[in-house]
């Protein structure tokens, strides 16, 4: 059997870094999509993911070497925050380059090949997409849009062999300073990645929805929390 191949974008810490060292350790070869270079090893292709040309040929060179796709998996990010009327024009920008349109320029180059291996594509969306919050807009309009692009991809490349699956975490302890309880560790999240990864060929998981198992006690219960929506 040939070795299995995927290719992971923003993998030199947190999550990513998690994700890329639980597919590692199930097996595939990794290739990965980054602005700045992984600690353990040096990434042969490097891109700004704000330039969206320069991501198009990057993920073309980082797939170069190879006909075929089994897995790719969209995770890179940025998090500008800041409300609305005060938000800066770059972080805007920024955001929608980054979490939005990255992501369609990588799956556009790598979808041939993804076909050719009968693949599955996984994008990193997140609870803020559907639960936008206060300074968040930038973050969760584009993690709200993915939602779109992932159903798309859905209808259009079922027919092809490629599967998409969205995933939406909550809280997630991103960082290596992040001890808290009610989030979920990088690893957890790295192994539903995986598991997602793994179903059989003849079912797709459309949407997944990650929450942490442990909370802080609301602000706010019961009847009163319909002064706040």
């Amino acid at each position: 059997m040939a070795e299995r191949i995927a290719l992971v974008t923003g993998t030199n810490r947190g999550t990513g870094r998690a994700i890329r060292t639980r597919l590692l350790a199930d097996g595939y070869l990794v290739r990965c999509l980054n602005r700045n270079s992984c600690a353990d090893h040096d990434d042969p292709v490097l891109a700004d993911l704000a330039d969206g040309p320069a991501v198009s040929r990057a993920a073309a060179e980082v797939l170069s070497d190879t006909d075929r796709l089994d897995l790719l998996v969209l995770n890179a990010v940025t998090r500008g925050f800041g409300r609305l009327a005060d938000l800066d024009p770059k972080d805007w920008d920024e955001a929608v380059a980054v979490n939005l349109t990255s992501v369609v320029r990588v799956v556009q180059v790598a979808l041939p090949k993804l076909r050719a291996a009968g693949g599955h594509i996984v994008i990193m969306g997140s609870h803020a997409g559907v639960r936008p919050f206060e300074e968040g807009v930038a973050y969760c309009a584009t993690k709200a849009a993915l939602r779109a692009v992932a159903e798309v991809l859905l209808m259009e490349e079922r027919p092809h062999g490629v599967r998409t699956t969205l995933l939406n975490p909550g809280a997630i302890r991103n960082f290596d300073d992040d001890f808290a309880d009610t989030k979920m560790s990088v690893e957890s999240v790295a192994s539903v990645v995986s598991w997602a990864a793994a179903t059989p060929p003849d079912m797709v998981l459309g949407e997944i929805e990650l929450r942490p198992a442990l909370l802080d006690p609301p602000p706010v219960t019961g009847l009163n929390r319909l002064q706040y929506v």
